[in-house]
């Protein structure tokens, strides 16, 4: 069986304002199986749902670690760095976890995170982190618009998105967006 592709997830940060947009759509080799595919959600511990989760990757095994970064989040009540060190934790030495091929995008009002399989934390230097297929070019199109527009941080989310899937042959322009202050 082939690998799905086709996701782009972009996390935009501006006036104290956090946006997240993802595609939505899922290949299987070189046919679209899905156009609309929900890969951007909202979470947080005992449904406050002040936390964005983006993922790409295959969709069982991102399904998994958001269900497990969503008990993570229960249990450090509500706080995303020491979820996501849990999360990584048990992704570096459950000999299941080891074996999943996904990222994340994780993000609440403190700050954006891009959680990966290697165990990585990563924290951007800069306002927008994007994963995925169409990662690079979304995040190329954040960064030109952070920089020579007034755009809040959800219409740079979304066109960013729009940009990709111009570009991008495993992205489309089906998004769903998410934000939160």
């Amino acid at each position: 069986m082939q690998n799905m592709e086709g996701t782009t997830i972009i996390c935009v940060r501006k006036d104290g304002k956090i946006a997240m947009a993802g595609d939505g759509q899922v290949t299987l080799g070189s046919q679209v199986v899905k156009t609309t595919a929900r890969k951007v959600r909202r979470i947080g511990g005992k449904g406050r749902g002040d936390v964005i989760a983006g993922f790409a990757g295959s969709t069982a095994d991102a399904m998994t670690l958001l269900e497990r970064f969503e008990k993570q989040l229960d249990e450090h009540h509500g706080n995303l760095l020491r979820a996501a060190g849990a999360l990584m934790k048990d992704w570096r030495t459950d000999k299941y976890l080891r074996r999943l091929e996904a990222m994340m995008i994780a993000a609440d009002a403190s700050g954006i995170f891009l959680l990966s399989g290697s165990g990585d934390i990563l924290e951007p230097e800069n306002d927008a982190a994007a994963i995925g297929s169409g990662g690079g070019f979304a995040q190329a199109a954040a960064f030109a618009m952070l920089e020579s527009t007034d755009l809040p941080a959800s219409e740079i989310a979304r066109r960013s998105i729009e940009i990709a899937s111009r570009i991008c042959i495993y992205t489309n322009d089906s998004i769903i967006l998410e934000e939160i202050e």
